[in-house]
């Protein structure tokens, strides 16, 4: 019987992306899919999660969490 490799254990967490303030990105999950900006605030939670405030055009800010984004 040839044993199988669980694949779960090879698999990679897709790692965030590099953030700055002032780096345009659009928001791709969550309540605000679909918008887009300017980061402005980076933060770490104390529970680790990465949270960012995005600044649109018309000047609306709101928060969301660095996994929902794309740079």
């Amino acid at each position: 019987m040839k044993a199988t490799k669980d694949p779960g254990s090879t698999r990679r967490r897709a790692s965030a992306p590099a953030l700055r303030d002032g780096m345009r990105c659009r928001v791709t999950g969550g309540t605000h899919a679909g918008t887009s900006g300017v980061v402005a605030d980076i933060k770490t939670s104390k529970t680790g999660h990465v949270t960012l405030t995005v600044v649109q055009a018309n000047g609306v800010r709101f928060k969301t969490l660095a996994k929902n984004i794309v740079t």
